[in-house]
């Protein structure tokens, strides 16, 4: 491609020499996968700075560099105000604008995001679309399955995947959106179809200022689906009518907003809930008329990301009937209320909660159908967020009737003073096991018939990462160990 053509998206950038001749063969934000005729964009990132590796870049094959300073060296350069925006606009131009060409669908949130992205995913498919899924656990192509860094990529790996998502013949993309994602502008040159907006709860204030600016970045979303109105691409905005910030979010978007809610008049509703611990009933309202949904999905929670789902479903021209197959058959996501099942008289869930909002959600799903007990084995990620830390505590100690506060993921931290931020506060009887596997053999040991346990926090994840080091830690596999431990104990 002529540096030319690449160049086109960024309008105004200053070249230290004439570069329109150039052709490149493709782009690179990483010195050590740099190739023959790459451009290579200087990315500043969180520990390193792509300007101080110029050198090893031009050395691998670099035909230009793009910069955002000006640098002092005898070979083709680009200096931009801003080379994360730069290298998503390229990114995008150089495979084509991918997204243009197919139906994109991206959801946002504190909570939801993935069991809506896999529940869009089941009624596309359902609908007879090649679909493609990019989130929290995995990125999937075509029934193709691909590990993931974060949540959603950087904006070169994410136009990449949207390229080879042609390749396969993937016609609807359905996207996990998070609010760093946002913020780094990393889905930059994305043209969405859709923006679903799940709910926002305390999180991530490690990175966000507060409150507010998590929203504003969240609201990006729903600004970026453009000013403009085309018939023959129409764009929505889908958002939690029952979420305190929905009129910020409904402001922020030039586009059609469709509402969804249980609790407020909203365009797509769930009448006559009934939840079990088999799962959950309700009647389907929208503006296309109205449906009985029968889920195996359990809980309130539940019952909001299926009508999230529905309201995208919906405005992408999907039917009602199609949505109700969908719901019916769905066996939902792994690590999202997940049980573990080896015959015991007593129920063990993995869940990935790992917020205030969620981990109360999923107690409170709990304490509809148990009959006996629940035990909440809880704890927080190091280098994150410190304030949420007691309040994480307070909803374990106010709806379980035994909390045992372990470790997750504590990262670069002292797993006991991330405990002692948990619990410094607390005058009421619960148990500190730091070993998260003693942890959870504790709960399980203590539970009898009709009783439930909840493992919170790391849902799908299969690591127990410390001092930078992932050590294989899988808390289903663990609770399915212990399981059959005691039942081997008891023959």
């Amino acid at each position: 491609m002529k540096i030319t053509k690449l160049l086109e998206s960024i309008p105004y950038y200053k070249a230290n020499q004439s570069i329109d001749e150039l052709e490149v063969s493709g782009v690179s934000m990483d010195s050590r996968s740099v190739g023959l005729g790459d451009v290579f964009v200087c990315i500043i990132g969180n520990e390193s700075d792509g300007h101080d590796f110029v050198h090893a870049a031009i050395d691998q094959g670099a035909v230009l560099i793009i910069a955002q300073r000006e640098l002092n060296i005898d070979f083709p350069v680009v200096t931009v105000n801003d080379t994360t925006k730069a290298l998503a606009m390229i990114s995008s131009t150089f495979y084509n604008y991918p997204t243009n060409q197919v139906h994109t669908i991206g959801v946002t949130g504190t909570n939801g995001k993935t069991t809506i992205t896999y529940l869009l995913d089941e009624i596309f498919t359902l609908n007879k679309h090649t679909t493609a899924t990019i989130g929290t656990i995995q990125m999937n192509i075509a029934g193709n399955s691909y590990p993931v860094k974060n949540t959603t990529p950087d904006a070169l790996s994410l136009q990449q995947s949207f390229n080879q998502m042609l390749n396969y013949g993937v016609d609807t993309a359905i996207m996990e959106v998070s609010s760093h994602a946002l913020d780094q502008g990393r889905v930059y040159g994305c043209d969405f179809d859709v923006a679903v907006f799940t709910n926002l709860t305390q999180d991530h204030l490690d990175y966000h200022e507060n409150m507010d600016d998590y929203l504003r970045a969240k609201s990006l979303l729903f600004a970026q689906l453009g000013n403009g109105y085309n018939m023959e691409r129409e764009k929505f905005a889908v958002i939690n009518q029952d979420s305190p910030f929905a009129h910020k979010l409904i402001r922020s978007t030039a586009q059609p907003a469709v509402t969804y809610g249980i609790d407020s008049n909203a365009d797509i509703m769930a009448k006559q809930i009934a939840l079990h611990e088999k799962g959950s009933s309700f009647v389907l309202t929208t503006p296309m008329g109205d449906v009985s949904i029968e889920s195996p999905l359990m809980g309130m929670f539940s019952v909001y990301n299926m009508l999230a789902s529905a309201g995208a479903a919906l405005v992408s021209g999907v039917s009602l009937p199609t949505i109700k197959q969908a719901f019916r058959q769905t066996k939902g996501v792994r690590g999202r209320f997940e049980p573990v099942l080896e015959g015991q008289p007593f129920g063990v869930v993995v869940d990935y909660a790992h917020t205030p909002d969620s981990l109360e959600n999923v107690l409170k799903t709990m304490k509809e159908f148990c009959k006996g007990k629940i035990r909440v084995v809880v704890g927080c990620g190091g280098d994150r967020d410190r304030t949420k830390r007691p309040l994480m505590a307070d909803v374990a100690m106010a709806y379980a009737d035994q909390a045992v506060f372990t470790s997750d993921n504590p990262r670069t931290e002292d797993p006991q003073v991330i405990l002692n931020d948990m619990t410094a506060h607390l005058s009421e009887d619960y148990i500190v096991e730091e070993n998260r596997k003693k942890a959870i053999e504790l709960a399980i040991s203590h539970s009898a018939d009709g009783d439930m346990v909840l493992i919170a926090g790391k849902g799908h994840e299969t690591y127990q990462e410390v001092n930078g080091v992932r050590h294989d830690f899988d808390d289903r596999e663990v609770a399915r160990d212990i399981l059959l431990k005691v039942k081997g104990n008891q023959m």
